[in-house]
């Protein structure tokens, strides 16, 4: 089942599941996948059961609305619609062994060609312990942080590279949705496509800064999969410039093709007990296989990122935005002047 979050100009928010080539639009008591999956999970209904049981007699067509045209517009898959500091974005990096590759030749300076660097051994790490076995704790993965839901981005939303920024580049994912119930406990909602969108110039730097460099907008979607498998999930990543390709990779994702196993990536998101907090939504990044700037590519202005995985719905587009602002210095005002 995919469902799909939706913007009328003059309607408002709606809520719709996907049976190509329409959409089947929900009840509009449910505006948002957050308050749907909210009356799911807190009454205990039968998601797919209750989801077919909303459904209106009302259709659209699926093609203009994915491509911008008329008066819907697609949302992020899953968000917080109430409150953007309700909503967290993070992620777990150095989950594939071709991204742990990318990131040895980025923290490489001057050490021998055989040293591995601390994120390779902590890639090996979880080679050897990520995946214990159901119901055991394995080997922590690397974590980190990438903002609330007011960076979150939906398709065809621009993805900015702001003054402050020396680069910005995509990074092709799977994305596990959250929702904390009442009583605290984390209740995984589906999966959705995701471009976590960073900047590997100033991670490139030195290692110490990738923290600034995940804080980025990432964009998700267009579809929530509701029972997605996760075990060897096959995709493509372009980069189209002036409407011409101009770098594309077959890109593989899930637990087969990932050195920690899903159960232990979420426990060790969800062992905090700040990330427990009952209501919150949690969008985490499971980690790339592949990235542009790892061949030499440097995004521009106009271009298009597109990255699609078989089974997950329409491919998710974006165009890079750099900005024409200059950086300014902002200073906090000390209240004691006043």
């Amino acid at each position: 089942m995919r469902l799909i979050q939706l913007q009328h100009s003059e309607q408002g928010r709606r809520v719709a599941k996907v049976d190509e080539p329409k959409l089947t639009l929900i009840d509009k008591k449910f505006t948002s996948c957050y308050a749907l999956f909210g009356e799911i999970i807190e009454n205990n209904h039968s998601a797919e059961e209750f989801i077919n049981g909303q459904l209106t007699d009302q259709k659209i067509e699926y093609n203009p609305v994915y491509e911008g045209s008329g008066k819907w517009r697609i949302l992020p898959a899953f968000d917080h619609p109430d409150n953007s500091l309700g909503c967290m974005l993070s992620g777990t990096g150095l989950t594939h062994k071709a991204s742990a590759k990318n990131r040895q030749q980025m923290h490489k300076k001057m050490a021998d060609e055989d040293d591995l660097t601390d994120s390779m051994e902590m890639y090996l790490w979880g080679e050897k312990g990520g995946k214990p076995g159901t119901g055991k704790i394995g080997v922590q993965p690397e974590w980190f942080f990438k903002g609330n839901g007011s960076a979150l981005r939906g398709l065809n939303d621009p993805l900015e590279v702001p003054p402050y920024a020396n680069d910005g580049g995509e990074e092709p994912e799977i994305a596990g949705l959250y929702y904390i119930a009442k009583d605290g406990r984390p209740f995984r909602v589906g999966f959705a496509i995701a471009n976590e969108f960073s900047d590997h110039v100033m991670e490139k730097k030195n290692y110490l800064y990738l923290a600034p460099s995940k804080l980025r907008s990432p964009a998700i979607g267009p579809e929530l999969i509701l029972d997605g498998d996760f075990q060897n999930i096959s995709g493509k990543v372009s980069i189209e410039r002036d409407e011409n390709e101009i770098w594309s990779k077959e890109i593989k994702s899930g637990e087969q093709n990932m050195a920690h196993s899903l159960e232990n990536l979420e426990y060790h998101h969800f062992k905090y007990e700040q990330h427990r907090i009952p209501g919150m939504v949690h969008i985490h990044f499971f980690g790339a296989d592949a990235f542009s700037f790892g061949e030499g590519i440097s995004l521009q202005d106009g271009d298009r990122m597109n990255v699609s995985f078989e089974g997950f719905g329409r491919t998710l587009q974006n165009p890079v935005k750099v900005s024409d602002k200059q950086e300014e210095v902002i200073s906090s005002l000390n209240i004691g002047q006043f």
